[in-house]
C-alpha cells in the first residue's frame, strides 16, 4: 500500500486500531475521522513511531457535512483517496416487538449510514482516479439472520446489500466489498459478555487483515464479495 492514502472510519475503535496498524505496516498513509478523544489518545500512544502517515481530525461519520468536509481535507492534504474502510457500528439487543422505533434509528444511523455517507464521499475522487477500494464491515450473524437483537440484523443486512448493489454501480477500478465478523475479542465484548466462551471469538488482527486483502493491488478483481471471518 506505500504511497495510497486510506481512510479508517471508526479508527480508534478496538477494530480500527488494528485496521491502522495493519495499513501503516503496509506502508499507507492513514486518515483517521474521530468523535472520541480518549481512543485517539490511545491509538496515539500505539502508533508512536508512526509519525507523519497518521493524521487525525474530529469529524462525525453519521453527518454527511462533517464527513465531506472531512474528506476534503484529506484531499487538500494528499491529493487522493483510494480506500475507504467503513468501520463504525455498534450493537443492541431486542426481538422486533420490545424494540423502541428509536432503537431502530439508532442502530441504522450506526451501522447503515455511516457506510453510506462515507461511500458518497470519497466516490468523486475514487471515481476521477479510476481507483478505489472500499470495505464495509458488516456481520456474520446476518448470514443467514438470527434473531434477538433485530435492528441491529437488519442494519448491517442493510450493509450488506449496499456492499452487493455499489459494487456493480461504480467504474473499472473501484471495489467495494465486506468482511462478516462473528463475535470479536475486544474489551466492549468482553465487558457485556463476562460468562461468555471465548474460545470461538475473532481476534481483530484476523478481521484486519481480511480487510487489508481485500485493499490490495492485487485485489482489483475481487467486488461485490462477502469475506466471512
Amino acid at each position: 500500500m506505500t504511497g495510497r492514502v486510506a481512510i479508517v472510519a471508526g479508527g480508534t475503535g478496538a477494530l480500527g486500531q488494528s485496521v491502522v496498524s495493519r495499513f501503516l505496516a503496509a506502508g499507507a498513509t492513514v486518515c483517521i475521522p474521530y468523535a472520541v478523544p480518549a481512543e485517539l489518545e490511545a491509538l496515539r500512544a500505539r502508533l508512536a513511531a508512526a509519525g507523519a502517515r497518521v493524521h487525525a481530525l474530529p469529524a462525525d461519520v453519521a453527518d454527511e457535512a462533517a464527513f465531506g468536509a472531512f474528506a476534503k481535507s484529506v484531499l487538500d492534504a494528499h491529493g487522493r483517496i483510494d480506500i475507504l474502510v467503513n468501520g463504525v457500528g455498534g450493537f443492541a439487543g431486542g426481538d422486533l416487538v420490545s424494540t423502541p422505533i428509536a432503537e431502530w434509528q439508532r442502530m441504522l444511523a450506526l451501522n447503515l449510514m455511516p457506510a453510506v455517507i462515507g461511500s458518497r464521499a470519497v466516490l468523486p475522487a475514487m471515481t476521477a482516479a479510476g481507483y478505489g477500494r472500499i470495505v464495509n464491515v458488516a456481520s456474520r450473524a446476518v448470514v443467514p439472520p438470527m434473531g434477538g437483537f433485530i435492528a441491529y440484523t437488519v442494519a448491517k443486512a442493510g450493509v450488506i446489500t449496499l456492499t452487493q448493489a455499489l459494487a456493480r454501480e461504480v467504474a473499472h477500478g473501484i471495489t467495494v466489498n465486506a468482511v462478516l465478523p462473528s463475535t470479536m475479542d475486544t474489551p466492549a465484548n468482553r465487558a457485556a459478555m463476562p460468562e461468555s466462551d471465548r474460545r470461538g471469538w475473532v481476534p481483530v488482527e484476523a478481521v484486519a487483515d481480511a480487510i487489508a486483502m481485500l485493499c490490495r493491488e492485487e485485489s482489483a478483481h475481487i467486488t461485490g464479495t462477502l469475506l466471512a471471518v
